[in-house]
């Protein structure tokens, strides 16, 4: 078991690069070593002494030399099939009409002209987002963000595996279910085998700021990227505190071995160490997936890996036809981007508030981004309210709300002083609906039910 010729094959016919074929090969051959990638607690330290948003931030002007050296690249490969959606995610509407590609193209415009450099923007699509999002850039097209050629680095595909022969799955009822993608640790080879990065360095862009697009938090701040020039770092991560309800969630660490920060997630983590990996009083931080890179040393590195970087392999068991569990079963691959710091000498992390993590993963964060527990800045910026100290309401809604299209009738309550809100059943929030603290709001009858305008504070309302 285990010829790769077939998949070189095969991604070669698909238009896949060199560099995206050795990435894969590089993960297929520790499939086949059967390669765990478990860290021990034993081998690892908790990360101290950060640096803060907080401490570097001074409040002076832009250096618009620093930011025309500047690229913002946006990860927009997904599409929100999870809330119900049909098209790119990046596409939803957030408030008003306003969706996230609006809001990243305006935070861009207002760089540029606050400053007068012509910050770039670059986004990662995929095959089943390009066309819908370059058809809506179309409407910026005066700024030159509509052309493919200026504003778009495409993000590869690889052949899902067979699990029971390891070679490439076959699925001719529909071949297109025979890839995957190769999760955001692709951004790398794209980078490489797009020609992007060398265009970049030749026209003088030296710094990247990578985000995922459904995070509307996460904003170029010239004091980070000022910050990062001055450091000579060749990566720098965005980290964030841990609450209780990141426990299950990765962290970042200090390999005892060699002093390099790394990532470990929790199927990295062996049972044993299950208690001390959720502890988050000793591992303080999780990535919140922005990264800063210096891409003039991005290219020395990959020259010095033989131009793939040594990112963990993470293993996936699905099926062909994720709507058919019947269907066979298969193994896809994936990297993740931000697992590159433990590839680079001197990588660094920078702790910032968790204002600068707001993505959207579920209706329920819908609901809050479309709160007055958000405000949307002029800028392009979506952040907490300061009176909510950089705590984003807790929102848990049942399955009859999992779509999109299906929160439209619920309405938006006020949830500017709400801790948490639970809603189970049919329910509709007319205008005066004000909930704080911790409110649970039932109807357990199948006929929608509206909550009386009014204030509603820790309780339990049953319809």
């Amino acid at each position: 078991m285990g010829n790769f010729t077939a998949f070189e094959t095969k991604m070669t016919a698909a238009g896949m690069g060199d560099a995206a074929i050795r990435a894969f090969h590089r993960n297929y051959s520790a499939l086949l070593r059967n390669e765990s990638g478990l860290i021990a607690e034993e081998s690892i330290a908790p990360v101290t002494g950060l640096a803060s948003l907080e401490e570097i931030s001074s409040g002076g002007p832009v250096d618009p030399s620093l930011l025309s050296e500047a690229v913002v690249i946006k990860l927009n490969g997904g599409l929100g099939t999870g809330m119900g959606l049909q098209g790119p995610k990046s596409l939803l509407a957030v408030r008003d009409g306003v969706n996230f590609l609006d809001l990243m193209v305006r935070q861009i415009m207002d760089l540029r002209q606050s400053s007068g450099a012509k910050v770039r923007l670059l986004l990662m699509n995929s095959f089943s987002t390009s066309q819908d999002t370059l058809a809506h850039l179309e409407r910026y097209r005066a700024a030159g963000l509509a052309d493919a050629a200026e504003v778009e680095l495409m993000q590869n595909q690889i052949p899902k595996i067979d699990a029971e022969t390891l070679e490439p799955i076959e699925w001719p009822a529909e071949p297109d279910l025979e890839w995957c993608p190769p999760g955001h640790g692709d951004l790398y080879p794209a980078l490489v085998g797009s020609g992007w990065l060398d265009r970049l360095l030749v026209e003088g862009v030296k710094y990247a700021f990578v985000s995922n697009s459904d995070n509307l938090g996460a904003i170029l701040d010239p004091a980070i990227l000022s910050y990062f020039a001055e450091s000579g770092s060749p990566f720098l991560m965005e980290v964030t505190r841990r609450t209780a309800a990141d426990r299950k969630g990765g962290h970042l660490a200090l390999r005892k071995a060699d002093g390099r920060l790394l990532l470990r997630e929790v199927a990295q983590c062996p049972d044993e160490d299950l208690g001390e990996f959720q502890n988050i009083d000793r591992h303080r931080y999780f990535n919140t997936n922005s990264l800063w890179l210096r891409l003039d040393l991005l290219k020395d590195q990959l020259a010095a890996d033989s131009g793939v970087l040594p990112l963990p392999m993470i293993r996936n068991n699905k099926t062909v036809d994720p709507r058919d569990k019947k269907s066979p079963a298969v193994v896809q691959l994936e990297i993740a981007m931000g697992a590159a710091i433990e590839c680079f000498e001197g990588a660094a992390a920078i702790e910032v508030p968790r204002s600068r993590f707001a993505p959207v993963k579920t209706t329920g964060d819908l609901l809050a981004l479309r709160s007055d527990a958000y405000e949307v800045l002029d800028d392009g910026q979506v952040r907490l309210m300061a009176d909510r100290e950089g705590v984003p309401p807790v929102i848990l809604l049942s399955d009859e709300y999992k779509l999109v299209d299906q929160l439209e009738p619920l309405g938006v309550p006020s949830l500017l002083k709400c801790h948490s809100l639970k809603v189970a059943g049919p329910v509709h929030f007319p205008a005066g609906v004000v909930i704080e603290g911790d409110v649970e709001v039932r109807n357990t009858d199948a006929e929608r039910k509206t909550l009386p305008a009014g204030a509603y504070k820790d309780q339990l309302v049953e319809l």
